[in-house]
């Protein structure tokens, strides 16, 4: 047969089997139908393509604030969503940070494509500098969340070996195998985005951090339309922030704080305004600068965090700054109280914030007192409720007017409560839900909800960090875990501080420390000079003589004893030191203080 005959077979087989593609539910086998002229023919059935599965994995973000990055991969390709850090729990001494373990990333570095970043807080951005000094990932971003960013790269001499990739909200960029389109959201940071990422096995929605807002302070409301339409195509699974879920009903909106605001400076006529919020909510600096204006007032900004980000903000166009109105912080005795307002950091009680200086009389260039009236323009993030209520105690005792109460509406939130929640799934109609972002309780409220709009329970995945999902059109299943956890960052370390460091520090800050120092003969062990002790931390020195005199005898005769029996190894003698000495103070003082046994040989 020609090959010109053969094309034409061909034709009229795909021609007939599209028209009768609806009846051919036999199982793979032959159909049989009829050409033109009557004659019979068998077409063997189009096969559907088999998607491949994609898998959603957690470095951080779950069961805790903070910290969030997520990993999706598929055919081979890993694109990562956001890189954040956390801030230390009381009881990781001395610790500055908390990144995640990229040990996963860095394995299969070849395989990533990029980072996209939903916006611009410190718990989804904090945590790329230290990725980035390990590898070299292009970074996808909104206008003000690249310009942080940067600013955060120039600190740590990065912003020359990586790539900022700025992105609109609405665009759509393609990343290996993967297209991520990139949704406008509200929040209470400008440029925050929501992703719907187009995978070979289903489209994956990841909110971010989001509230529905219809009278935003700057931007537009939130793209509910991209939503609905990428629910329309198909959504095989949704990535949902769980911040608020236990909260019922709507986020208020942010525009309740200016007539709040409005009030309060009011109120303040004859005061000193000093108004501590969060650094990254530029639309409340936008409100507090407003205002300021209106009554006449100059503003100053207090706190490097709070000055770097006005500073980007304003050199992007996203606050906007009267005529004059900025000051420096060094020119506030220069104008009267009553026609200045500070915006400073510290609405947390951080221990190092402009305001707790403040409180605690530490701040070089502020002093407060009587003559101001200070509002806390936050709500306390869970475990913080103590030190904001330390920072409080302080400046009321230093006579300042102190306005921290809920009910003078002076913050609302930026994520979304049950109610928008509930809007986002029903225009999204995914297959799976996987709750994000927030502890087990908040993570299990969002799980409950999902479940009361219809979602059968064994379509939702309640994870933990360093799990693994895989899923596709026909399973959702659990797979190997991969490498996660905390990293501490103490200073200019990152990771050398661990548990058992912690445990150290833990020990020595709840029972001090007793230090043994003693010079052995190198020939025959017995003490040359010493033992010596030294108390840190455990007992007044000058009020416990008699037992730190016991604690030298039992020393000494401890040495003594293993010189006699010929026991020369450091590692036993300083066991049998810390074992039998600690017995002894426990005996006396019902305490454990860490045992240090220094020898030398002489």
């Amino acid at each position: 047969m020609s090959s010109k005959n053969q094309r034409r077979n061909y034709k009229l087989k795909q021609s007939w089997y599209s028209k009768n593609n609806r009846n051919n539910q036999n199982g793979g086998k032959h159909s049989q139908g009829k050409k033109p002229g009557g004659r019979p023919s068998y077409v063997e059935p189009i096969k559907p393509v088999k998607k491949p599965p994609v898998k959603i994995s957690f470095l951080g973000g779950l069961n805790e604030i903070g910290k969030n990055i997520t990993l999706i991969e598929c055919s081979g390709d890993i694109i990562v969503i956001d890189c954040g850090m956390a801030f230390p729990d009381g009881d990781m001494l001395g610790v500055d940070l908390v990144i995640p373990d990229f040990s996963y990333i860095e394995q299969n570095a070849d395989k990533v494509r990029g980072i996209v970043l939903t916006h611009g807080h410190e718990d989804h951005i904090g945590g790329l500098p230290f990725l980035l000094s390990k590898m070299n990932v292009p970074l996808y971003g909104t206008p003000l969340t690249l310009g942080l960013v940067e600013n955060k790269l120039r600190e740590h001499s990065l912003v020359n070996k990586v790539k900022l990739n700025t992105v609109n909200a609405g665009s759509t960029i393609h990343l290996g195998c993967m297209d991520v389109k990139f949704i406008h959201v509200n929040h209470s940071i400008p440029d925050a985005v929501a992703f719907a990422v187009k995978t070979p096995g289903g489209t994956i929605v990841h909110t971010g951090d989001f509230k529905i807002d219809c009278t935003p302070i700057s931007g537009d409301t939130i793209d509910l339309s991209s939503f609905a339409k990428v629910g329309d195509e198909g959504v095989l699974a949704l990535l949902g922030e769980s911040t608020n879920a236990e909260r019922p009903g709507y986020t208020p909106t942010e525009r309740m704080v200016s007539e709040s605001l409005d009030g309060l400076f009011k109120k303040a006529e004859k005061y000193r305004i000093i108004i501590a919020t969060f650094a990254s909510n530029v639309n409340r600096v936008q409100q507090i600068i407003n205002c300021a204006e209106k009554y006449g007032r100059k503003v100053a900004f207090s706190g490097r965090s709070m000055v770097n980000y006005m500073d980007v903000a304003g050199k992007l166009g996203y606050l906007n700054l009267p005529k004059n109105i900025l000051i420096d912080i060094d020119m506030l005795n220069k104008y009267p109280p009553e026609q200045v307002v500070l915006v400073t950091t510290g609405s947390q009680g951080e221990p190092m914030s402009a305001l707790s200086r403040m409180a605690y009389s530490d701040h070089r260039k502020v002093m407060v007192g009587e003559g101001d009236f200070i509002i806390i323009s936050a709500n306390p993030i869970p475990g913080n409720e103590k030190t904001v209520g330390n920072v409080v105690d302080e400046l009321l005792k230093r006579g300042c007017k102190v306005i921290y109460e809920s009910m003078y509406d002076v913050h609302v939130s930026g994520h979304a409560c049950q109610e928008e929640l509930k809007i986002i799934h029903r225009l999204v109609r995914p297959k799976y839900f996987i709750p994000v972002h927030g502890e087990q309780k908040h993570l299990r409220k969002h799980a409950e909800l999902a479940e009361f709009l219809g979602m059968d329970k064994k379509h939702i995945y309640i994870g933990d960090i360093g799990k693994t999902i895989e899923v596709c059109d026909d399973y959702m299943r659990e797979v190997a875990s991969v490498p996660a956890g905390k990293v501490f960052v103490d200073g200019l370390g990152v990771g050398d501080v661990g548990s058992i460091v912690l445990r150290d520090r833990k020990h020595l800050g709840q029972d001090g420390l007793i230090i043994i120092v003693a010079s052995l003969d190198v020939y025959d062990g017995h003490v040359i000079t010493g033992p010596d002790i030294v108390s840190r931390g455990f007992v007044y020195v000058r009020e416990s003589e008699t037992l730190l005199d016991e604690v030298r005898k039992l020393a000494l005769g401890i040495l003594e004893d293993c010189a006699e029996k010929n026991i020369h190894e450091w590692g036993v003698i300083k066991n049998r030191l810390r074992e039998e000495i600690s017995k002894l103070i426990s005996q006396r003082t019902r305490r454990s203080p860490m045992i240090l046994p220094i020898l030398q040989e002489v």
